[in-house]
């Protein structure tokens, strides 16, 4: 499961919560801002622990690989910044249909 999908449900289990945010004043901005925020959280903890991981990886890896060190400083931070550039659109996309729901509509559902 992707982080997409996790925050696409997660949105989609908490419509009435986010209808109600909608209806007291909460702007769409501060909504997708809030949904993002949850999923750069989730996102920066997988991070760290795949950077402790691969740390710890690279005494496995060293055999495997041919004049590269390991432990190269920029290949670990561009992946990081690559995964967490992902991890920004996979969180704007549901932001972005949670921030346009109509709050009657969400509500009413319930």
């Amino acid at each position: 499961i992707g982080l997409y999908a996790v925050i696409a449900a997660s949105v989609r289990q908490r419509y009435a919560e986010i209808g109600i945010r909608l209806a007291f004043g909460a702007s769409p901005a501060d909504v997708r801002g809030m949904v993002v925020r949850e999923g750069m959280l989730l996102a920066g903890g997988g991070a760290a622990i795949g950077l402790a991981l691969a740390l710890v990886a690279t005494q496995f890896l060293r055999s495997l690989l041919y004049e590269v060190n390991p432990l190269d400083p920029a290949s670990l931070l561009m992946a990081t910044l690559l995964l967490l550039g992902a991890a920004v659109v996979a969180s704007y996309l549901p932001a972005r249909t949670a921030a346009r729901m109509d709050p009657i509509a969400a509500l009413s559902d319930r």
